[in-house]
């Protein structure tokens, strides 16, 4: 497999849940140490090489595209906006209608992992997975769920509530032609359910673990805690 260039950014979410801290812009756009929350997300992709972003947009979309612009670091920034919402999966959907290349990355807009790109696509080829997951280490899995692995591959997720340290999704995934092709053709969908768990069924994902610096910033808590961990230039 050649290096996968393009990555698509679910950058949609309402941030409901960080309504008592930032109210006014969408949550990709929550200012982290001085900059917007997806300045730091789009720093890495770019040096990671990155060669084309697709920004997947729905609230508040135009304060996005203001904050961004159409290149960043090098990269070539588009836009897919969802007019209604339309669920992971419909804008994941949706988004490739940008791609110019058969494979993609995808990535959270409001959680932050850094991981190398490269490992995760040599993984999936070498399982011949239709995707890839990169999971993330956390000190108590209750809030997410924990990825049950075996052999390099998802086989399950746990339910929300098991206490401990744990594996979880960390929101970053590597979508072949394959997993793009087969995913569900109606407009709106989870990516989550209609997708994720399908192929964990099939033992199709291929994960890596690693992966450092993991910030989810769609609760209060995890805002606040990012706001120290990241550093101005």
């Amino acid at each position: 497999m050649k290096p996968v260039e393009e990555c698509i950014v679910l950058a949609g979410g309402k941030g409901t849940r960080l309504r008592s801290v930032v109210s006014d812009v969408p949550k990709p756009l929550a200012p982290v140490a001085g900059r917007p929350f997806i300045a730091w997300l789009l720093d890495r992709l770019a040096r990671q090489g990155i060669r084309h972003t697709i920004l997947a947009t729905g609230y508040l979309a135009e304060q996005v595209e203001l904050a961004v612009g159409q290149r960043w670091n090098g990269m070539a920034i588009s836009y897919s906006c969802e007019r209604a919402p339309l669920g992971t999966g419909g804008a994941i959907r949706l988004a490739c209608k940008h791609l110019n290349e058969p494979s993609c990355h995808v990535v959270n807009g409001d959680t932050y992992l850094e991981y190398s790109l490269r490992p995760l696509e040599h993984v999936v080829e070498e399982m011949n997975a239709s995707m890839g997951m990169v999971l993330a280490p956390v000190d108590d899995v209750s809030r997410y769920g924990a990825v049950v692995v075996s052999n390099q591959r998802a086989v399950g997720f746990s339910e929300k509530g098991q206490q401990g340290p744990g594996l979880i999704n960390g929101g970053c995934y590597l979508l072949t032609e394959r997993a793009i092709n087969s995913m569900p053709a109606t407009s709106r969908f989870s990516f989550e359910q209609d997708v994720l768990v399908p192929a964990v069924e099939k033992s199709d994902i291929a994960v890596i673990d690693g992966a450092e610096k993991f910030i989810d910033i769609g609760v209060p808590e995890d805002y606040a805690r990012a706001q120290s961990i990241f550093v101005p230039a």
